[in-house]
């Protein structure tokens, strides 16, 4: 049975899989992301730091895992960021700044940026390893003053990258997407399921190893 490990605190990752039928192991990687943005050359492509980020994730995930789990399991490393108008928007950390980000963003389209990073790994040794990046075009509406500072206030855009989520309040101020939903929750389906493919899996196998109470036989 090949494990599946998601190494992401996120809560929307993890609602992501369990809704499409995977129950992961969930191991937080220690990367200290700041000082691995700060260490980064700042003419790299936007979509390769967030592939570096999910990759250095995962590979933090592999190093902590127990030999049980690593006897045959796969590690999904992910990073989101919006693009927007040229610069890279993370986590705004607070309030205000939230706030300052909706009114730059409003009206306007970024690109949801979500970097995947998957090691296949058997009896504790890497033996394959792939890194892709989901692009999203996200359209925002303009929210009225009352309501963006009740939205900032309510504490959802603080910890979550571009100010937004799709799948919570910030749904109110999408008007519309163009490509996978999931990739701007954190976790493209479509495109893990291409890497899953490009390491020997099917997305049947991981049902069958990592669903809770398993539908599927």
């Amino acid at each position: 049975m090949t494990r599946v490990v998601l190494g992401s605190a996120s809560t929307g990752r993890l609602r992501v899989l369990r809704r499409a039928g995977i129950d992961p192991l969930v191991v937080v990687s220690d990367v200290d992301e700041e000082a691995l943005l700060a260490s980064l050359d700042a003419e790299l492509a936007p979509e390769a730091v967030v592939a570096k980020l999910a990759n250095a994730k995962a590979v933090s995930v592999a190093a902590q895992l127990p030999d049980d789990i690593a006897a045959d399991c796969v590690v999904l490393g992910c990073d989101s960021m919006l693009l927007l108008e040229g610069s890279l928007c993370g986590k705004p950390g607070s309030a205000e700044a939230a706030r300052l980000q909706w009114r730059s963003m409003a009206g306007t389209q970024g690109h949801l940026l979500t970097g995947h990073a998957l090691l296949r790994i058997s009896a504790g040794v890497i033996t394959h390893t792939d890194s892709e990046t989901g692009s999203t075009a996200v359209h925002f509406s303009r929210p009225s003053e009352d309501e963006l500072s009740a939205y900032a206030n309510s504490g959802e855009p603080i910890a979550v990258a571009g100010a937004f989520t799709l799948d919570g309040l910030g749904g109110w101020f999408i008007e519309r997407i163009e490509g996978a939903p999931s990739n701007v929750i954190g976790l493209s389906l479509p495109l893990v399921r291409q890497m899953l493919r490009s390491a020997g899996l099917s997305i049947a196998e991981i049902w069958k190893g990592n669903a809770t109470s398993s539908p599927f036989g």
